[in-house]
């Protein structure tokens, strides 16, 4: 699902939503959540999952294309780990 399937299916489901109210909403839930991710905090929706930050150390890569020595910088990627519940529904599904 795409952000804006995301706000099509909140408009459709809540009548009272306007389209630009349902996107104002999905976009200020997603600014805070990249916001605190940035600050190094943890995110944890119950019954979805957490979000969290990992550390990625700097390390020698290599450039496909031609071959040569590359040193990769470290970063902090974002991770996502499901909830119980919803890896319980994902298998259900299948």
């Amino acid at each position: 699902m795409t952000k804006s399937e995301l706000i099509a299916s909140l408009a459709a489901r809540y009548p009272q939503l306007v389209v630009k109210d349902a996107e104002l909403a999905v976009k200020m839930i997603l600014d805070a959540m990249a916001e605190s991710l940035s600050k190094g905090q943890r995110i944890e929706i119950r019954g979805f999952g957490s979000f969290d930050l990992n550390y990625r150390p700097p390390r020698i890569g290599r450039n496909p294309k031609s071959g040569e020595k590359v040193n990769v910088a470290e970063k902090y990627v974002p991770h996502f780990k499901a909830g119980k519940e919803m890896r319980e529904r994902v298998d259900r599904k299948k």
